[in-house]
This record gives C-alpha cells, sequence and structure tokens, in this order.
C-alpha cells in the first residue's frame, strides 16, 4: 500500500482499515508508461525530466495552476499543424521537434506528461514522440493527472521559467503508425479488406450522428465499428481502469487484425492507440486527420445509426 493511501485511511481506524485492506478490489492497469504522483515527485529532482501540462482549457496552467516546474502545451498550437485543414493533422517531423526543443527536451530527458483530461491529451503528445522516433521507454505518464497530483500537493500558479532550448532530434515519420485518407477509403469502404478494423473512437452519439460537432457531417465512416476510449478510464479518478475492463472493452476487436483508428481531432484517437498497444495490439495505425477532416469532405461517404455499414453500404 502505498503511503498516500494510508494516509488517506488512517483516520477509519485499524479495524476498517484492515477491512479495507482484505476486501477484493479490481486492480488498476499497470502499464510501464503509467505513473503516480509519488513516482513523479522523486522524478522531479532529476535535472533530466520534463514536466509536460496539456490542459482542455490551456489557461488553466495560469488561472487554476500546474505542478510546480512543468511546461505549458497548448493542445492545438503545439500538437497540430497549424497551416493544414484540418489543423490537428500530425505537426512535421522538423516542426514538432522545434517545438520539444522549446520545451526544453533533450535525447535523454525524462518526459512525463499529464493533463486534466482521462489521459486523452497526454496520448496524443505521447503518440507523436512515438510517430517521430522518441526512445519511448523514457515517456510517462501521470495516471489521474491533475486530480492525482492534488490529492496531497499543491499547483503553482506562477509562470514556469524558461528553460534552456533543447537538442532533441527526431526521425521521420514511422508509416506503420499512421494512414491517410485514401487507405480508408480504398481498404474498408470500397474493397472492405478482412484484415483491416476501422475503429471510431468517440462518443456513441456522435459515431451514429445524434449529435453532430465541429463538423458538417454526422455519423460515421463506412464501415467503421465504435468503441469509446473514453469508457477505458474512470471518469471520478481519470485514471485507467484495470486491464480485466480494458480487454473486455476492446473484446470485439481481433488482435491479429491492422487496426485503423480515428476519432474527431486526435485526442481520443491517441487513447485508443494507447490501450490497444498495452493490450497487446501490435499493429495500430491513426488516421492523420480523422473525423475533423472526414466529416468536413461533402464527398466523403458517411453512414448514420449504429450499424457499421449501414444504408446503400449494407447492400
Amino acid at each position: 500500500m502505498s503511503h498516500r493511501l494510508y494516509r488517506a485511511l488512517l483516520p477509519l481506524g485499524f479495524a476498517a482499515l484492515l477491512a479495507l485492506v482484505l476486501a477484493p478490489i479490481q486492480a488498476l492497469a499497470n502499464p510501464d508508461f503509467l505513473v503516480d504522483a509519488d513516482w513523479l515527485t522523486d522524478a522531479m529532482d532529476d535535472e533530466n525530466t520534463v514536466v509536460l501540462e496539456v490542459r482542455y482549457h490551456p489557461h488553466r496552467f495560469f488561472t487554476v495552476g500546474h505542478i510546480p516546474g512543468a511546461v505549458q502545451v497548448q493542445r492545438f498550437k503545439d500538437l497540430g499543424d497549424n497551416d493544414a485543414s484540418p489543423i490537428m493533422r500530425f505537426p512535421s517531423r522538423e516542426t514538432f521537434q522545434e517545438t520539444l526543443r522549446g520545451w526544453g527536451v533533450n535525447d535523454d530527458s525524462t518526459l512525463v506528461i499529464y493533463d486534466d483530461s482521462s489521459t486523452a491529451l497526454a496520448a496524443r503528445v505521447y503518440f507523436l514522440l512515438d510517430l517521430y522516433g522518441f526512445d519511448m521507454d523514457r515517456v510517462k505518464i501521470l495516471n489521474g493527472g491533475t486530480i492525482e497530483w492534488t490529492g496531497f500537493n499543491e499547483l503553482d500558479k506562477e509562470p514556469t521559467p524558461p528553460k534552456a532550448a533543447g537538442t532533441v532530434t527526431l526521425k521521420d515519420a514511422d508509416p506503420r503508425l499512421f494512414i491517410e485518407w485514401p487507405a480508408v477509403y480504398d481498404d474498408v469502404v470500397s474493397r472492405r479488406d478482412p484484415e483491416v478494423i476501422l475503429l471510431d473512437a468517440r462518443p456513441n452519439d456522435m459515431y451514429t450522428g445524434e449529435v453532430i460537432r465541429h463538423s458538417i457531417m454526422g455519423g460515421h465512416i463506412p464501415g467503421a465499428v465504435n468503441v469509446v476510449s473514453l469508457d477505458g478510464v474512470d471518469g471520478q479518478t481519470g485514471k485507467w481502469r484495470s486491464d480485466e475492463s480494458l480487454a473486455a472493452l476492446y473484446a470485439a476487436i481481433p488482435k491479429d487484425k491492422r487496426i485503423y483508428v480515428y476519432c474527431h481531432d486526435g485526442f481520443r484517437m491517441g487513447l485508443a492507440y494507447l490501450q490497444l498497444k498495452h493490450l497487446g495490439y501490435e499493429d495500430v495505425r491513426l488516421y492523420n486527420g480523422g473525423w475533423s477532416h472526414w466529416g468536413n469532405e461533402l464527398t466523403l461517404p458517411v453512414v448514420e445509426g449504429s450499424e457499421p455499414y449501414g444504408g446503400d453500404f449494407a447492400l
């Protein structure tokens, strides 16, 4: 038991404490890249550690506060292609490399990423690092994000002093980790390749078209199946659910297939990428642009409703 949990339970008395310790509980998922606040507290003493905060509303870095020493990541400007349409296509290697250097990142830095959005925003940073060949053994995510940290620690509202420019060098994008829309159209919509599974990680009401948000068209790409990646995280604690829960969430997705994943703007699909890779799926590729691209291209087909191939595509 961690000292944080012990301190929280101590006022309950010995008998209650013993009962809770012995009671059966569902273990949380424990990927190597997930760390807790205790781990981060120790790691912050290392000068090679760079802590990155990416909030849903970035101004809260200042108004609510951030982990002391954390660097602000602005989720749209820093994690997309600002000159593309849609803007959340992946940034180029050169652009993302300069962004990382501005955060003080070197090749031997240990990066700890956290957010206030159930790991979905942190997952985007993690994926981009993986895409461009950073040493992923050096990348961690704070499980529970701001909720985990503020259990026993304070946030800082003072701006973090600028770090010395880093010297990190990235590699070309790994073509095994992403796909563009023509591959989705060819493999899934047209040929219905049985070796490919298209996964829509958005909320179900956006998948069915009941809710249309940030796009012209509603519904999903023909052939897509819906697995809501945020269902793999506890909404109250922001922590990952157990491995058993994650496996059940993706039970309908065969591990021996090639998986294409999309969401709207690149965050929920990043979370799905992390979850699937943790569960042992070997070939997972993210659609560069996602629904913010497909759902705004009026010539591309969509399906409304709960069936992957509905309407004209059911024939």
